[in-house]
């Protein structure tokens, strides 16, 4: 038998899918207008800067970003383009390829997450007091899991 949502679940579950699709459509027109890049770019070379040696296994990429593999690939041959990421392959296993995060990317990033941490705070954190952030992060957490796990979007990991 379903369990339909009641009135109260409804307005809250309809205000989460907006309020989220604000912040997504905020982020990248940000980052789009001030880096070029959307925000899903920015998230693999947040991921890559904070990866020891600035290098990930393109699959377990795909799993930090949680993307399929296609996917990935596509954004990887993309930033590959603009010379902000590049591939290796393993030579211990020629079925594994890394991807790596240039120079020239991470110095992209850096530019990059100073205006991004300013959209997040202004489309999230500045409209919450410290209590409803609080509350906001377990709520997180709940959904998630319990796991809490970060999605490292801050910046590179050197420029926090």
């Amino acid at each position: 038998m379903t369990r339909w949502l009641d009135d109260d679940e409804q307005r809250t579950w309809r205000a989460f899918l907006a309020a989220s699709q604000r912040i997504q459509e905020e982020l990248d027109r940000q980052l789009l207008h001030d880096s070029g890049m959307p925000h899903a770019y920015y998230v693999v070379l947040v991921r890559l800067s904070e990866a020891p040696g600035r290098t990930l296994r393109m699959s377990e990429l795909a799993t930090q970003v949680d993307s399929s593999q296609s996917r990935l690939s596509h954004a990887v041959k993309r930033l590959e383009e603009r010379g902000w990421v590049r591939r290796e392959p393993c030579a211990a296993d020629r079925r594994v390829s890394w991807a790596v995060l240039t120079d020239e990317g991470f110095e992209v990033l850096a530019a990059a997450a100073p205006g991004h941490v300013g959209a997040v705070r202004r489309s999230l954190f500045d409209r919450l007091d410290s209590e409803q952030v609080r509350r906001l992060a377990e709520i997180c957490a709940a959904i998630l899991g319990g796991d809490g796990a970060p999605t490292g979007e801050g910046g590179p990991a050197s420029g926090r």
